[in-house]
């Protein structure tokens, strides 16, 4: 398929043809995190494109952390002695992750770019506290210098485990960390480097082969390390994993840039590349040292990310699918929402701490097939029945907030339809389908005489079926 859009990165400036409304705000606030509640959209329509994106950067790079886990840096038997089950740390630790996305999104979405860039798996190393170390590395340099992030990354239990890099020694070199370094974190497949330049490489990475005690630290170990002279990119000397990587961005920056601002565009934009707005991308990050604020600012400000080319053409991740919804109608929390959500990601195939393999999810439409789809449904209704069943009030406030506290069906549905879904609907008989969707069994007179209105006590479920056959359409699953 061919990228439409023409527009690039010069600034978005709201004109009569492109103004500055609700399904721009949506659009920002969908592909930048989870979606906008309500009230941010209101604040968002006041304060403009610019300003918005700068509060919502900065709040989201400068928001402190959660508070630490009292076993972020336990070994297994710290576990033990506290009777703290490891497995279940993993997963509410994911689960407070989840809970994070949905109250903020921005920061949370970027995390999961990288969580999908840096690729480990849970199963390899089975330790709660390593997983946190690793999140931790990913959340602390999300918005930071990407050459630091790779040099901070590459010592991380989780990967060291993951890809072998605490087997690596000068005695019994493994390559695997050297091979995705080059092939999926910095360069590309095949782009950039020869066999030889992996085999001196992971000559240059050895040294991380520390390790006493099952989830316990790694840590520098003089004896594992290879002190010879290596030869990468036609350069020789005695590197180690930190000069290799300073000689990996200043031999190959170029190539760098543009295969990271390739996946951010991809991520963020569309899977359609427009190769002239990632090149400039690319000379923003090179030109800034390879820090990747920079990046994000020039492009979620442009007039390119904006162009109506680019809306509600990326397919819903389960974790967005989810999130998202209950982030846009500001539902609040229902009984064990985040350990649901967790799972039901999990199982729509997004499992999070357990990407398939070291490339990650492919994403976009590989999380739609025909069991995966059914599975997008059912979850969808779980969620929605969960509002309802938490508080029979909250539906029917937010169809009065959307439709101005209108009475008619039709008014009611279209509303809400819009607000979840990024483009509308492309004909009247689907929104009549959703109208009807939301009648349900009423009977028609009390709709035709006005007498029905979001006060009845039937409105709550009413609006749980209609969000249950939006959950259904197609045009639901697009971003």
């Amino acid at each position: 398929m061919t990228n439409c859009a023409t527009t690039g990165l010069e600034a978005y400036v709201p004109t009569a043809e492109r103004p500055w409304d609700e399904a721009r705000v949506q659009h920002l606030f969908r592909r930048i995190g989870f979606g906008a509640k309500p009230d941010e959209i209101e604040q968002a329509l006041v304060a403009g494109p610019a300003a918005t994106i700068d509060q919502l950067l900065t709040e989201a790079s400068t928001r402190p952390d959660r508070p630490e886990p009292e076993w972020a840096y336990w070994d297994y038997d710290a576990f033990m002695a506290a009777e703290v089950d490891v497995f279940e740390s993993y997963a509410l630790w994911g689960q407070g992750f989840l809970k994070e996305a949905q109250q903020y999104g921005v920061r949370e979405k970027l995390v999961l770019f990288w969580h999908n860039h840096f690729v480990t798996k849970y199963e390899t190393y089975s330790c709660a506290s390593h997983y946190y170390q690793y999140f931790k590395v990913l959340t602390d340099n999300a918005f930071g210098n990407f050459h630091d992030f790779v040099i901070e990354v590459t010592k991380t239990p989780a990967m060291l485990f993951f890809l072998n890099g605490f087997e690596n020694t000068r005695q019994q070199p493994n390559e695997n960390y050297a091979r995705e370094l080059f092939e999926l974190f910095t360069l590309g497949v095949n782009n950039g480097y020869t066999e030889e330049d992996i085999v001196e490489a992971s000559r240059a990475l050895t040294g991380w082969n520390g390790w006493t005690s099952f989830c316990g630290a790694v840590e520098w170990a003089e004896w594992g390390y290879d002190p010879g002279d290596k030869t990468v990119f036609g350069r020789t000397g005695n590197f180690n994993y930190e000069t290799l990587i300073d000689v990996l961005f200043e031999e190959r920056g170029v190539l760098i840039s543009e295969f990271i601002c390739g996946k951010l565009y991809a991520y963020y934009v569309n899977r359609d590349p427009d190769t002239e707005v990632i090149s400039a991308m690319a000379q923003t990050f090179r030109a800034s040292g390879f820090q990747i604020m920079p990046v994000l600012r020039e492009l979620f400000s442009s007039a390119h990310f904006f162009d109506a080319a680019n809306e509600g053409v990326l397919v819903k991740s389960p974790l967005e699918l989810l999130t998202s919804f209950m982030r846009q109608g500001d539902f609040g929390e229902f009984e064990n929402s985040a350990g649901w959500g967790f799972w039901a990601t999990a199982n729509m195939g997004q499992y999070l701490g357990e990407p398939p393999d070291v490339a990650g999810w492919k994403g976009d439409r590989a999380w739609i097939d025909s069991n995966r789809l059914t599975l997008r449904w059912d979850f969808m209704d779980g969620f929605s029945w969960g509002v309802h069943n938490e508080s029979e009030q909250t539906y029917p406030a937010f169809a009065k907030r959307l439709s101005g506290n209108s009475n008619s069906p039709e008014v009611i549905a279209r509303a809400i339809v819009d607000y979840f879904v990024p483009r509308g609907l492309v004909t009247e008989e689907a929104y009549d389908i959703a109208t009807d969707a939301l009648k349900w069994e009423i009977p028609s007179n009390y709709y035709d005489t006005g007498q029905w209105n979001l006060d009845w006590d039937s409105a709550s479920w009413q609006i749980t079926v209609l969000l249950r056959h939006i959950g259904r359409m197609p045009e639901f699953q697009l971003n």
